[in-house]
């Protein structure tokens, strides 16, 4: 097969989905016949089929014997144009990427050291949001494939977080690594803005923010976040973050975090994430209109840099917080990426985190091209 193709439905009844895809992956020419050589596919479906991921994935190889599969579960799912918004769905995308050309893992302790350092090496990671030591497994996986750069999400669902990397597995990290990167194009787009100037965390313990240069960190937050909302915090929740700066980045890149209660009688700040002193922090706000620029501004810079070539493919994995509640009218987010770089048969997911070069990122959109 020499293009990517794509099948996706919705039913109550899974059987009756996963027929419905399998219908349209055949009717573009995907059969047993047709697909002689091993070769890699996402699957990705909604919390509504959790349950039945490993059958629906055992009936695919049945249909399908020589594909690779790589996929988990997402509360909301997406497809080119269209995003499937917490309903009973499944999403299938067959790629023209052939063995050896990539090496799939369920366990992090059986991905190989990178033997050729000259050669970057790019992976998509799909993991357990539920682990406590996820991020120091990225930064892990991210030293021994390097140089390296990863992309992925955590799997978002209510009761099942199964990931499926050529067998069902979770609690860790799996998904597969590519060995060539020259064919592969990624952008990362934010859903904050900042507000503040950055500063020291100089204080600290945990997750609570104790001073920011050498100041109480109540009193600096107040000051940044404007006299309506240092009024009334309760405000503040849900729309002002935490957001520290990825050093050595040359395109500005933070990550968000939340604030999740302050202390007013020490004038602290508590913030979801295990915080470490002397690390630059500021302020930043989530709005529509600022996701809206960022989307655009990263699809625009992709444009650019394709030159003319259109992408066989893509992968999307965006954060629960985007879609719908963050663009307006469901398959919005999707409908942009698509108005600015064509009609591309993309898959993807709404992420409980998302995943960027050797980092855990929140309200983020990864987009990965296949060229």
């Amino acid at each position: 097969m020499t293009r990517y193709i794509l099948g996706h439905a919705s039913n109550p009844d899974w059987h009756i989905a996963l027929q419905q895809c399998v219908q349209q992956l055949q009717a573009q020419g995907a059969t047993p016949e047709t697909l002689t050589t091993p070769a890699l596919a996402f699957i990705y479906v909604t919390d509504g089929y959790a349950p039945h991921f490993k059958k629906i994935v055992t009936e695919l190889r049945i249909q399908f014997p020589s594909i690779d599969w790589v996929g988990t579960i997402g509360l909301s799912i997406c497809v080119t144009n269209t995003e499937y918004a917490e309903q009973p769905a499944m999403a299938i995308m067959l790629t023209d990427i052939e063995s050896p050309g990539y090496s799939i893992f369920r366990e992090q302790a059986s991905v190989q050291d990178n033997e050729d350092t000259s050669q970057v090496q790019f992976a998509i990671v799909h993991a357990d949001p539920r682990n406590p030591m996820l991020t120091e497994q990225i930064e892990t996986l991210a030293k021994t494939l390097e140089p390296s750069y990863l992309v992925g999400g955590l799997t978002s669902a209510n009761d099942y977080f199964y990931q499926y990397a050529n067998g069902i597995t979770e609690g860790g990290l799996s998904g597969v690594v590519f060995n060539n990167t020259s064919n592969i194009m990624t952008g990362l787009t934010q859903g904050c803005s900042p507000i503040s100037d950055t500063f020291t965390l100089t204080e600290c313990e945990h997750h609570m923010a104790l001073k920011i240069d050498h100041r109480p960190a109540l009193d600096v937050f107040k000051e940044n976040i404007g006299e309506i909302l240092a009024r009334d915090i309760d405000r503040a929740a849900g729309y002002i973050f935490a957001g520290f700066p990825v050093q050595g980045s040359d395109t500005g890149d933070y990550l968000v975090r939340n604030i999740i209660g302050i202390d007013p009688d020490n004038r602290f700040i508590a913030i979801a994430d295990n915080l470490k002193p002397n690390t630059p922090i500021m302020f930043c706000k989530r709005d529509s209109q600022t996701a809206i620029d960022d989307l655009k501004r990263m699809l625009s810079s992709l444009k650019d840099r394709l030159q003319g070539k259109k992408p066989k493919g893509a992968l999307y994995i965006s954060c629960l917080g985007r879609g719908q509640h963050m663009f307006g009218d469901v398959s919005r987010e999707m409908k942009y990426i698509s108005d600015i770089l064509g009609d591309i048969p993309t898959i993807g997911f709404y992420a409980n985190g998302e995943i960027a070069g050797q980092r855990l990122y929140s309200f983020t959109g990864v987009l990965t091209l296949f060229l």
